[in-house]
């Protein structure tokens, strides 16, 4: 009966809601610029200032993710016995420690594990972490700080791609590594030690049927697997699209300038979504928000896929999707499942997710070789709608439950 008014308490105790999204969304840019959006600007000066494979540059961030995904339970669990001030300051030591690996790297098995120290850091320190943080310190009210933090991630790539190849050309790849690793060590970590509050121990609330070590979802089991379906579905889509679009489109005969201009597109959707959903979010349910995000993804890859002269919008309502799926991602699960265990029940959707986005850039590129970029945008086209189906499947689960 107490623990309402020592919440609220403790959220008084707290910096202003606005200072602690600033920081957390700053930081976010820089996280996911230095980390997931990297090889994209660094992949090919890496190869050639070393020699060293471009596929194992850029598969070394597919190993990143894949340890960010085997540990993303455990990092939930610990946010939510410990709040996030410790993990996601642990986290920029993680990237400061990679990204500096990376630079010192000699070799190719040093530059590997030191991706492997960044996927780590990722599990602790991008999206779902946060949002994680996030609905342990505001509970069933961090809806909106969730979505303030997700309009400044959306301009990660906008900010940190030209902003990589600056110090690229500046000071080499290797101290364009090196900046960034400072960035965390000096700048992210003391901001979060800083802005975060302390919070105090809270035990673990586990199933009578579970092991003490663990904590399970307070919910029915078919939400939980349909959401954990939905999110590893639409991580592959958005991993394969990211890294294959360009070559997708100067598959149709588009110069690479026009299709760097085409993929800048999506930024900027996904932010003016983000923005949108910002407003109006506040009038509907979060299942709405994932209704509507793969719609637009689905909607979005078919046009991509039919070849029709429609690139420009098929690309704006593809990147407005992914935009508020980010959205849906974090304020759904606290709506179905409450704040209670938040943390660890992200971290536990999170590992699919992160699984598949790591493994389907490489599938995608074999479907390109084997099929071209009709069959892979039909295929991920497909995928999209079954997404669709699923979503809809959560939705009537949702409702029964209600009822």
């Amino acid at each position: 009966m107490t623990s309402e008014p020592t919440l609220q308490t403790d959220i008084e105790r707290l910096p202003r809601r606005r200072i602690v999204v600033t920081v957390l969304g700053t930081i976010q840019i820089f996280a996911w610029g230095s980390t997931y959006y990297l090889p994209a600007v660094l992949a090919k000066p890496i190869a050639g200032d070393t020699g060293w494979s471009l596929s194992w540059i850029v598969g070394a961030l597919s190993l990143g993710m894949l340890t960010s995904g085997f540990v993303a339970p455990r990092i939930g669990r610990t946010i939510d016995r410990w709040g996030g001030r410790p993990v996601l300051a642990a986290s920029a030591v993680l990237f400061g420690v990679g990204l500096t690996g990376l630079a010192l790297s000699p070799n190719l098995v040093v530059y590997i594990l030191a991706w492997i120290a960044i996927g780590l850091g990722m599990a602790a320190g991008l999206y779902d972490a946060t949002f994680s943080t996030l609905g342990r310190i505001y509970g069933a009210d961090a809806r909106q700080a969730i979505t303030a933090v997700t309009l400044f991630g959306g301009l990660a790539s906008t900010a940190c791609w030209p902003l990589s190849a600056y110090l690229t050309s500046e000071l080499g790849w290797r101290g364009a590594c090196l900046a960034y690793a400072a960035f965390h060590l000096l700048i992210a970590c003391p901001a979060y030690l800083l802005t975060l509050p302390r919070e105090a121990e809270r035990k673990p609330h586990v199933a009578a049927d579970a092991p003490a070590s663990d904590l399970v979802p307070r919910a029915p089991t078919t939400q939980f697997i349909l959401l954990a379906c939905i999110w590893a579905l639409a991580s592959g889509i958005t991993s394969v699209v990211s890294v294959h679009l360009l070559t997708m489109l100067q598959s149709r005969d588009i110069a690479l300038a026009a299709a760097v201009a085409l993929g800048a597109l999506v930024g900027p959707a996904q932010v003016g979504a983000r923005i949108v959903e910002m407003f109006i979010g506040r009038y509907h349910r979060p299942i709405w928000t994932l209704v509507a995000s793969t719609l637009l993804v689905a909607i979005g890859l078919a046009f991509l896929w039919s070849g029709l002269a429609v690139l420009s919008l098929a690309l704006m309502l593809y990147g407005a999707g992914v935009g508020i799926h980010s959205i849906a991602r974090g304020t759904l699960p606290l709506s179905l499942f409450g704040p209670e265990g938040y943390a660890t029940l992200m971290g536990r959707l999170a590992r699919p997710s992160l699984i598949a986005g790591a493994a389907s850039p490489t599938l995608g590129a074999v479907l390109l070789e084997q099929s071209g970029t009709e069959t892979t945008l039909g295929a991920l086209a497909v995928l999209a709608l079954v997404n669709v189906l699923i979503t809809g499947a959560l939705f009537v689960a949702m409702a029964k439950h209600r009822a």
